[in-house]
């Protein structure tokens, strides 16, 4: 069983920074990859960023140049900053991890108040 636990989320003013973490443990074996995603109201789940088992990255347009993804200190743990937030930068933000099958953490709320 895998789990994925996450932290970081919270309240900030616009142009602020916050810091997630996401930690995952259980039967890993592979990695493909590994990352964010969030989900505003009223939309669908979207890309933020992920980062795969040769640490290259990929980010959503709307966050390039503001967030960075990397490897946490700890094994299996990424880190997401996020940097210059905005307020459509608001939404649930979820771990993502992919193994053989997708896996996805519980979410944490980010809001940026304007």
């Amino acid at each position: 069983q895998v789990q994925l636990v996450e932290s970081g989320g919270g309240l900030v003013q616009a142009g602020g920074s916050l810091r997630l973490s996401c930690a995952a443990s259980g039967n890993i074996v592979i990695i493909t990859f590994m990352g964010w995603y969030r989900q505003a109201p009223g939309k669908q789940r979207e890309l933020v960023a992920i980062i795969t088992s040769d640490n290259s990255t990929n980010y959503a347009d709307s966050v390039k140049g503001r967030f960075t993804i990397f490897r946490g200190t700890a094994k299996n743990t990424v880190d997401l900053q996020m940097n210059s937030l905005k307020p459509e930068d608001k939404a649930v933000y979820y771990c993502h991890l992919r193994l053989w099958r997708p896996y996805w953490g519980q979410g944490t709320q980010v809001t940026v108040s304007s």
